[in-house]
């Protein structure tokens, strides 16, 4: 495959090309052809203008003088009602060098010739080498045979003065007929093709040369951006993230260069949140583990201390352990895409009186106050589990940063269609800087590694993702220094009032 350089340089090489071959083809193959029919066309309006100034009587012969003059033509108008020809008009312009001479026989041959043409004859003749005899190029479908050149052949005339011919019978308002024939002279064109050729020539070398010169510095100035990004993207992926990309010379590039930074940004924003996470997962698993076995040794070592309580402690460090892998395989197959929703109608209310019933000793022990403030029986479909470890996990966060108080209150709120869930605590709150990162994943709001309450710290992660696959709406309200309200909403199916 070749490089885009190269690539750049054939295109623009080739386009080049082909360009002067339709300069060729223009300026030589066609160059004659064009000219004899703007010629052509020319004669039969500078005719039309003759024509009227005959029918309006005003102006012949100053007319005809004037284009013959300006134009290089002779021009000769007779009266051929009768079958004997009177010349009226005639230009003075007549018969410079090359121009046709018009014998009474000539004028008749061409009378004719309009006559079965159907009153208009158009022809290219020019003098033979002998300057004996005039050859015709007929330009009409005239099978006449007085229209063919002796011989039966058209001799090449390109290093002769050639004449158009124009006759045109013109029948007047006054039963008059009048024969308007003009001769004017075509320029012999061979002279002007062998100087178009020799600039041509010298033209496409110049050409191709420039266009070899400026390919290679545009592709050089396109491909060479495109290389420096390539170069940053290879050091980009072996978790260099201190490179800029400033590549620039044409918009594409540059937003490219701008996209690849927001990319570096982010990337290194992430591998810093992973690191974190790693180090906050490996302390919070260290820790159980470190307990259990502190315990178990001093159960092992010390005679009596085999106590109900400490056989506790190491059930709780290790349900803690649990807790803690499972949640992080929860959410690697969340995030994987892995796990399937199950829905089915349940009473979201009951649910949640459910989950309350674990904070029991929570409540008891240490003081903590957690209400439940509902007005219905609120029905959804959904996956009852995975709601109820959205509902444990924005409870346990709550927990975690509740404030002195120790306060948390849970909230449903039942409309015709939705039900909306809130978990309010009167903690230290988030900042507003930090509230648009809260769901983002290995986020972690307080960077000081502290031991939960309860939960293992990835409750948020978790419940992003479950929200997501339901569909659901959600977010927070925080300010800092006065607690956090996380939401969450579903599609109510029925309700029922509360016994």
């Amino acid at each position: 495959m070749l490089p885009l350089r190269f690539k750049l340089g054939i295109y623009f090489i080739a386009f080049s090309a082909i360009m002067l071959i339709f300069l060729w083809v223009f300026q030589t193959v066609f160059l004659e052809t064009c000219y004899t029919f703007i010629k052509q066309n020319q004669v039969k309006t500078y005719a039309s203008q003759i024509i009227e100034s005959i029918e309006s009587g005003e102006n012949t012969t100053e007319t005809i003088n004037e284009l013959s003059r300006e134009n290089e033509m002779s021009v000769y108008v007779y009266d051929s009602t009768d079958e004997i020809m009177e010349q009226k008009y005639s230009s003075e312009f007549n018969n410079p060098t090359g121009m046709r001479e018009f014998d009474t026989q000539s004028v008749y041959n061409y009378y004719r010739l309009a006559k079965n043409a159907g009153g208009r004859y158009t022809t290219n003749c020019v003098r033979s080498e002998d300057n004996a005899e005039i050859e015709f190029d007929d330009f009409h479908s005239s099978t006449n045979d007085e229209a063919k050149p002796k011989g039966g052949k058209i001799e090449k005339r390109h290093n002769r003065a050639e004449n158009l011919i124009f006759a045109e019978i013109i029948n007047l308002s006054d039963d008059t007929e009048c024969f308007v024939l003009i001769s004017a002279l075509v320029s012999p064109v061979s002279s002007v093709i062998g100087t178009l050729h020799m600039q041509l020539a010298i033209v496409s070398v110049v050409f191709l040369i420039f266009s070899i010169v400026l390919s290679v510095i545009v592709a050089r100035r396109i491909s060479k951006p495109l290389g420096e990004i390539n170069a940053g993207v290879k050091e980009l992926a072996k978790q260099n993230y201190k490179l800029e990309f400033n590549s620039s010379g044409y918009l594409e590039v540059k937003e490219l260069s701008d996209t690849l930074n927001v990319t570096r940004k982010e990337l290194q924003n992430v591998d810093n949140l992973r690191q974190e996470l790693i180090a906050n997962i490996s302390h919070d698993l260290r820790t159980p583990l470190t307990m259990i076995t502190g315990y178990a040794e001093v159960m092992r070592d010390l005679p009596g201390e085999n106590t109900p309580e400490n056989v506790q402690v190491i059930i709780d460090e290790s349900n803690r352990l649990t807790n803690l892998v499972n949640d992080m395989l929860d959410l690697s197959k969340l995030q994987a895409g892995a796990i399937e929703i199950e829905r089915e109608e349940f009473s979201l209310t009951n649910s949640i009186n459910d989950i309350f019933l674990r904070y029991t000793k929570l409540k008891e022990q240490d003081g903590y106050d957690i209400k439940f403030i509902t007005d219905k029986n609120a029905y959804v479909y959904a996956d009852q589990i995975k709601i109820g470890q959205v509902v444990y996990n924005f409870i346990n966060n709550a927990v975690n940063h509740c404030g002195e108080d120790k306060t948390i209150i849970v909230t449903q709120k039942t409309s015709e269609k939705r039900v909306r869930v809130e978990v309010t605590d009167h903690g230290e709150g988030i900042s507003d800087e930090k509230l648009q990162y809260i769901w983002d994943r290995y986020y972690k709001v307080d960077k000081t590694h502290k031991r939960g309450v309860i939960g293992t710290g990835l409750g948020l992660s978790i419940v992003k993702n479950i929200l997501d696959l339901h569909g659901a709406r959600y977010g927070v309200k925080s300010k800092l220094g006065s607690g956090s309200t996380f939401w969450f909403e579903l599609d109510v199916t029925r309700t029922e009032k509360l016994n």
